[in-house]
């Protein structure tokens, strides 16, 4: 099956886009995929807002990306767009990072006001870095994202029915991906 990275673009070590993307990457990992966690803000502040490529955490982050087969780009929204944290470390990537690879774009945000944030912010920087395809994406309110006491996440279900859609979309995407890698 297929590599993931799944990237947290938030600053957040309590955050919501964060647990909702270890939520799905337990789905990935149950269909078979290999899931390699990255969370943005464990790159020194210093490498990503100092564009010093040469860093250790950078370079490692770079051969992350051009390990993997499908990415997951999950970012809180911020003014309407993806987070600060997440454009640095997407600055610090080469151009066509994601050229050929499967992209799930996935943001979080507090009003409705901001679901146009993966078209019009993320989207287009994830098409000008290579993705061979970009799915669907998915915006998931705040409110519908409950973290227990316990750690556990729990999310609408409407809200968890439409995730698992998008995900195992994303998978099939990566089937495809992969099968095309080896035909040529």
């Amino acid at each position: 099956m297929a590599t993931v990275l799944s990237v947290s673009g938030s600053p957040s070590a309590a955050s919501r886009t964060n647990r909702l993307l270890r939520h799905l990457d337990k789905r990935l990992i149950a269909q078979g995929h290999e899931v390699i966690p990255l969370d943005v803000r464990t790159i020194p502040a210093e490498a990503l807002l100092g564009a010093d490529f040469k860093h250790p955490a950078v370079v490692e982050a770079t051969e992350l990306f051009a390990r993997a087969d499908g990415v997951i780009v999950g970012t809180p929204v911020y003014k309407a767009s993806y987070s600060g944290v997440l454009k640095a470390l997407l600055d610090l990537l080469p151009q066509y990072a994601l050229t050929g690879k499967t992209v799930l774009p996935l943001a979080t945000g507090g009003t409705t006001a901001h679901v146009l944030a993966i078209d019009y912010a993320l989207r287009p920087v994830l098409s000008s870095m290579g993705a061979g395809h970009i799915v669907q994406g998915w915006f998931t309110l705040d409110k519908d994202i409950t973290v227990q006491e316990d750690g556990t996440l729990t999310v609408a279900p409407s809200v968890g029915d439409a995730l698992t859609q998008v995900v195992d979309q994303f998978s099939t995407a990566l089937g495809r991906t992969s099968l095309l890698a080896v035909a040529s």
